[in-house]
């Protein structure tokens, strides 16, 4: 066989294959919602470069909210969901109501995950308790599949003294 005529095979597998990663990866997506955005840069084609806030409940800690603001790629390739998107992101978690902790948590536990390129860039949040001051630390980053990025952000909720946390052994 031609190596010519592999080339729309190879083609078919290696899109099937990107395909099936982009499904896997929006699969494990955070549950997260939209509170509001506001547009930073003008696309003629397309959507507008954005500054974007979600909401995320903490799916361990009920009454903790946090929230994620993080730039969203526009333009032709960001309409398509083919744009990465910047490292930066901002976190503040706050208690939006009673804090209820109904099971152990681990010590530090990746609580929230949400892609921002097609397959290998994701925002990620993860969760560490402060047993000595009875508080709940987030942190928010982004990782790609060869290098970290150093950019995070960093809140604390402070969790009252009648409710302590429970930290799995």
């Amino acid at each position: 066989m031609h190596t010519s005529a592999l080339r729309p095979t190879l083609s078919a597998l290696l899109l099937a294959t990107l395909a099936a990663l982009a499904l896997q990866a929006s699969a494990h997506a955070a549950e997260s919602e939209q509170i509001g955005s506001v547009d930073t840069v003008f696309k003629l084609l397309g959507p507008d470069h954005k500054i974007v806030v979600d909401a995320y409940d903490d799916p361990k800690v009920q009454g903790v909210t946090c929230y994620v603001s993080r730039a969203k790629t526009g333009g032709i390739k960001g309409g398509l969901g083919l744009a990465e998107d910047r490292s930066e992101a901002s976190i503040v978690c706050q208690a939006t109501g009673p804090v209820q902790i109904p099971a152990p948590l681990k010590q530090q536990e990746e609580v929230f995950t949400e892609r921002t390129s097609l397959l290998f860039k994701r925002l990620r949040v993860v969760r560490m308790v402060d047993a000595k001051r009875n508080t709940l630390v987030y942190m928010t980053y982004s990782d790609r599949v060869i290098e970290g990025s150093p950019q995070n952000s960093v809140t604390a909720v402070a969790v009252p003294h009648s409710t302590p946390i429970p930290v799995k052994k």
